[in-house]
């Protein structure tokens, strides 16, 4: 049976927005226009931000899709993955920009110490390891979306171990609109679990340095320009 693919579920609105009491339903079939173009490995983004990102080989472009997220935000995704002949993803990135609608006043507000400036824009930047199987989330978050428009086009993680570096650049100082880049990566190509890089785990004293080499392999294997 293909692994379900579950994604952070405080990724974009999450633990760093209020997300609004509404019905799980409500949101579920109501599509946006796509305003981003792909072009083999490279997205251009016309605006908020107005941006080009170039991913290398062998990364390959899996689509994309828009949607309203929780009933306030414009969400658009695309995905960049690198999998084998049967579908099953052993690299990937999660592309997504997504902005407040006008009939509210939220704002983002990341708690991340780290940030990284990357093709001259600042990203917050933290990483982690989990399992995915133990939290599905909410049905419409936006890792539930991810999930069910990947496992439309045949693609499944290679394993419920995995590990993330999310990367968020605010567009303006109102932060009412959002650049997200998760690149993600099986754990079980370097024969770990999560709960081996958690408190207590066989491997927690390393992850300094392997998170280290997860934000390396995630900038060096794209390329942002204006």
């Amino acid at each position: 049976m293909k692994l379900a693919l579950v994604f952070l579920i405080a990724v974009g609105l999450g633990s760093e927005a209020t997300i609004p009491n509404v019905p799980p339903t409500a949101s579920v079939n109501r599509s946006t226009p796509q305003t981003r173009t792909v072009k083999d490995r490279t997205l251009t983004s016309p605006e908020m931000p107005a941006v080009r990102l170039e991913f290398s080989k062998p990364f390959k472009y899996a689509g994309g899709h828009s949607f309203i997220l929780y009933e306030v935000a414009n969400a658009e995704q695309h995905f960049f993955v690198d999998a084998d002949k049967d579908g099953r993803i052993k690299r990937m990135y999660w592309v997504q920009f997504e902005g407040y609608l006008p009939s509210n006043t939220h704002t983002y507000d990341y708690k991340s110490p780290k940030t990284v400036n990357i093709g001259g824009l600042d990203f917050f930047a933290d990483a982690l390891a989990r399992n995915l199987k133990a939290s599905p989330g909410r049905a419409d978050s936006d890792g539930a979306r991810a999930r069910t428009f990947l496992a439309s086009k045949g693609y499944h993680l290679a394993s419920d171990d995995i590990m993330t570096q999310r990367l968020v650049h605010l567009v303006h100082e109102a932060k009412r609109n959002e650049l997200m880049i998760i690149y993600l990566e099986d754990l079980s190509e370097m024969k770990l679990t999560a709960a081996d890089l958690g408190k207590g785990g066989r491997a927690a004293d390393q992850w300094d340095g392997i998170s280290k080499g997860l934000l390396d392999r995630a900038t060096k294997n794209m390329k942002l320009s204006r």
